[in-house]
């Protein structure tokens, strides 16, 4: 007897998506903590072969501070950051011992990223999987979406949910998540303007969406979108775009800044650390260099080295912004206001640029292998690290940069 089946939303490179394990380039057990959920802890504690029994019991403890039942127990990682289950052909113990029925719900669902609208199962995947990585960034054409079915017996983790339809959302900008989300993806991906072009007609948009929604002019936003929709399509805005200056030195500071708290808080994985040690020689960082001397080396390595390469392939970081919007419910995922969302979103693509500008830099070039693996990177050690994403925020706040004229800054070059 056939399983029932549910419907589900999910970008089109879902549909191709599979573990390849070992011959993973990095691995999900490293650089991170894994989460036990209730469940399978109770699970565990049921192990009747007594290796894996000893093993459970020694290497799975409970968590005692802010548990919960997807956070209840936790797995010991090495003094090299690997899970204690990890094989050295970088496969699973409890899998290959108990079968795939005691992974943990962590384990069993990542990368995939679920959330549920109206109703309907969303997933998608975090890029801090390789291969997960390759399938959504390296799509030429954009990535497009499916409405497909998937048994109702596969375990998901739901971690955000909306009712748009729901009464109380009568009066709030929630009610327009749909529009605004299609509006978002079909800016991001119009390519009659360069994406640092995209990026800007955004936030003039969500500056102004702000605007309505701090006035209580929820009732704006149709006619909002429409407008933009229609300047958009009749290049109103290009001339302004144009005139629009790059500041390179103000933006080569606060970005290093900003990964300077990264740093601080240190970095669990190597192949990060690798891509953003070569990004500082690649634009000659020194403390003895004056921001002025380092941000002329970022410029050229942007203009001989990166731009070359990303004038055909800007595809890769459109995706990027594309399954973030998806996967995050941009504008109403983890930040107060909508233009707050937009903010981040930008800090996440001029960080991830300003790491591949000095890649180039330090490899005379640019090729789809490096920028894959600078994308995961960042993702597996910057998306997945609420703190530090915290910390960023605050800093932006703190010091004032969180207003259009400074995304521009850090959009632009």
């Amino acid at each position: 007897m056939s399983s029932k089946k549910r419907p589900l939303l999910v970008p089109q490179y879902m549909n191709q998506f599979s573990c390849i394990g070992s011959a993973c380039e990095d691995s999900c057990c490293v650089g991170w903590r894994v989460s036990i959920d209730d469940s399978s802890y109770k699970k565990y504690n049921r192990v009747q072969d007594k290796e894996m029994k000893s093993l459970l019991d020694k290497n799975v403890t409970r968590v005692r501070s802010n548990s919960s039942s997807e956070n209840y127990a936790k797995i010991k990682m090495d003094d090299k950051g690997c899970c204690a289950f990890l094989t050295e052909d970088k496969l699973c113990t409890i899998q290959s011992k108990l079968g795939e029925e005691y992974l943990s719900n962590v384990c069993s669902t990542y990368p995939r990223v679920s959330n549920r609208v109206n109703g309907m199962l969303e997933k998608s995947a975090t890029m801090s999987c390789p291969e997960a990585a390759r399938l959504a960034l390296l799509d030429p054409d954009g990535i497009k979406f499916d409405e497909i079915e998937e048994s109702s017996e596969i375990r998901n983790m739901i971690g955000k949910t909306m009712d748009t339809h729901d009464k109380r959302m009568m009066n709030k900008p929630q009610r327009y998540f749909w529009e605004l989300r299609i509006f978002t993806i079909q800016v991001i991906q119009n390519r009659e303007y360069m994406l640092s072009e995209r990026l800007i007609i955004l936030g003039m948009f969500y500056n102004k969406l702000q605007d309505h929604i701090s006035n209580h002019e929820i009732h704006e936003i149709p006619q909002l979108i429409a407008s933009y929709t229609n300047m958009m399509s009749g290049g109103a805005l290009r001339d302004l775009l144009t005139d629009i200056p790059a500041q390179k030195v103000i933006q080569m500071e606060i970005l290093k800044e900003l990964a300077d708290e990264r740093i601080i808080r240190g970095i669990t994985s190597n192949r990060y650390l690798e891509c953003f040690i070569e990004f500082l020689h690649g634009i000659q960082y020194t403390e003895e260099a004056s921001v002025d001397e380092i941000a002329e080396r970022y410029q050229e390595a942007y203009d001989q080295y990166y731009q070359p390469f990303m004038k055909e392939h800007e595809y890769i970081l459109e995706n990027y912004l594309v399954n973030q919007v998806y996967k995050n419910m941009f504008p109403f995922g983890d930040y107060p206001t909508v233009f707050d969302e937009y903010i981040m979103l930008v800090i996440h693509h001029a960080l991830i640029k300003m790491h591949l500008i000095g890649l180039a830099g330090f490899h005379k070039g640019m090729d789809i292998e490096l920028a894959i693996k600078l994308i995961q990177s960042f993702a597996k050690t910057v998306e997945h690290n609420k703190l530090y994403l915290k910390q960023v925020y605050d800093l932006l706040h703190k010091n004032g940069y969180t207003s259009l004229p400074y995304m521009t800054i850090f959009i632009k070059n």
